[in-house]
């Protein structure tokens, strides 16, 4: 299903590289270059994750998510923002905001955290599709239980990441990125331990593997298929 974001930044050099970069990804993009544009198009179209910028003309970011939630709109808002002061950053919380990152950025974590999110969002909307059957093991990732054993949060976070791509390579970078914001040696070793405690839990003698693909990364596969 293609996911939709709304961007509104009054920065049109930055909203044009963050929808190019976005588009490439796979994402549908629209902009707006002020909040009162932006939240006239909250009220027109369906999007799936707002990205918001504060200091704008006509309607700042504060003013259109406090206006969101007033309205009991879900929609999943992480806020881009040049404004750094702790107190701002609470504030961002406080109106209901799912994240808050703060100027300068790096784009690809910035689409780590999106793709949190809605992952997130979509397993609060859609609680029967956090839920898989790993060859007679059930995994339920909104309650974090693989079987009956119970997961940590980047144990969860990784077994469903995996389960998402069942079948395909999911590179090893974007894991971390994804889970760590950062892929360091030391971040790689630790998910390594995560990995085979997965594996661990799973057993040896399920069909359900998770392989290692050298140098690249991690795929989930049925070996009766």
């Amino acid at each position: 299903m293609t996911t939709h974001i709304l961007i509104i930044e009054d920065d049109i050099n930055l909203s044009t590289v963050l929808a190019d970069y976005l588009q490439d990804k796979g994402y549908v993009i629209d902009t707006a270059t002020d909040g009162q544009e932006g939240w006239e198009l909250v009220n027109k179209k369906h999007y799936d994750l707002l990205l918001l910028d504060i200091m704008m003309p006509r309607m700042n970011g504060w003013q259109v998510l406090k206006s969101l939630r007033d309205s009991s709109n879900p929609l999943p808002v992480i806020i881009t923002s040049g404004k750094t002061d702790r107190e701002d950053i609470i504030r961002g919380y406080n109106l209901g905001c799912d994240d808050y990152v703060t100027k300068p950025f790096s784009i690809d974590i910035l689409v780590c955290k999106i793709e949190a999110v809605l992952r997130r969002y979509k397993a609060a909307v859609h609680e029967d599709e956090m839920k898989f059957d790993l060859n007679g093991i059930p995994f339920d990732a909104v309650r974090q239980l693989l079987g009956e054993q119970k997961l940590s949060s980047r144990e969860n976070e990784l077994l469903l990441i995996l389960c998402q791509n069942m079948g395909k390579m999911v590179e090893r970078s974007r894991i971390l990125m994804t889970l760590w914001g950062s892929d360091t040696y030391f971040n790689s070793r630790s998910l390594s331990v995560y990995i085979n405690h997965l594996r661990n839990y799973i057993g040896k003698e399920n069909a359900i593997k998770i392989l290692s693909v050298h140098g690249k990364g991690y795929k989930l596969v049925n070996m009766n298929e």
